[in-house]
């Protein structure tokens, strides 16, 4: 309780995206339709990965739980988003911007470590195909999702915990459409240089090694095809140019906000946006209508569903 002991304000103020009525309505239906489609996309993956017996590989099982994670992801952040957009007060309490930025970090720290344990996936797919299965087994991947979601656990507690019990007592008015770290720990009455260091070296330093190491393992494991066959290159690139998309565009925007979030950067509510409702919808796109398997596994459980009604 020492947030509410220290702090004199009991809510922030989100300025959102400014414009004419015209433009804030305009701003809803379309957020509203992204993250509808984002929502019905992910669940889809999920369900299919659930009940298709066709997607039962380590990659899809992966697969399901990273739609989870991008579903969750922008259900943090996004309902209220759209729903402010129609509000002339757009305020959120105390508690409540914690809450938003707890699972925002709980959801995207996850998420990050999922998408190294997929790149491992297909490492061992690629480069060691006759020990696929013996490596990746049931055990391995549910021992990789819990990895993930206490990564994400870690790697939010470790701020958050440090931000709750920050003293706020004068503006509170957040430029953003959500509660975002380093925007809220701006606005508190005490020093916060460690702390913004701490953000930058967790959030920030985090985004930026993690897709590194990635493109570095990508690079390997398609220098190691390449050696081996010319020809399989072809086909690892297919298989690898759906991961690289997703990677790259999941921590381009989060490199930018967290690498340097306390400098001025007018693009910060555009990659804000982004990061929770544009890629989030990425996932399925990139992997259900580019994926064969993934779709013919779809039409049978449609199929299935229409004719046993």
């Amino acid at each position: 309780m020492d947030i509410m002991n220290k702090s004199t304000i009991s809510e922030f103020i989100l300025l959102g995206l400014s414009g004419s009525w015209e433009l804030q309505v305009f701003y809803f239906l379309l957020f509203f339709i992204l993250y509808s489609a984002t929502v019905v996309g992910n669940l889809l993956i999920v369900v299919t990965v659930i009940f298709s017996s066709h997607l039962n590989s380590p990659m899809y099982f992966l697969l399901g739980n990273l739609s989870f994670f991008d579903m969750c992801l922008s259900t943090v952040t996004t309902p209220k988003m759209f729903v402010d957009l129609l509000r002339e007060q757009r305020t959120i309490s105390l508690w409540g911007c914690m809450t938003q930025m707890f699972f925002m970090h709980l959801f995207g720290g996850g998420e990050m470590t999922l998408l190294i344990a997929m790149a491992f996936d297909r490492y061992v797919a690629i480069c060691k195909p006759l020990h696929y299965t013996s490596i990746m087994s049931r055990r391995l991947l549910y021992g990789l999702v819990l990895f993930s979601w206490t990564i994400g656990f870690i790697h939010t507690m470790s701020q958050i915990v440090l931000t709750v019990n920050l003293p706020f007592c004068g503006p509170n008015v957040v430029d953003n459409l959500f509660c975002d770290l380093p925007l809220v720990i701006k606005l508190a009455c005490k020093d916060t240089d460690i702390l913004e260091l701490l953000v930058i070296a967790d959030s920030g330093l985090l985004s930026l090694i993690c897709f590194i190491l990635l493109l570095i393992s990508y690079t390997v494991i398609l220098l190691t095809v390449h050696s081996h066959s010319s020809s399989g290159l072809s086909k690892a690139l297919s298989t690898l140019s759906a991961h690289i998309t997703v990677v790259t565009l999941f921590f381009g925007p989060c490199i930018f906000i967290y690498a340097w979030p306390f400098s001025n950067f007018s693009g910060t509510k555009i990659l804000s946006v982004f990061y929770t409702v544009i890629t989030p919808l990425l996932n399925p796109i990139i992997y259900a209508l580019r994926n064969q398997e993934m779709k013919e596994a779809m039409r049978k459980l449609r199929t299935h569903h229409v004719s046993s009604r």
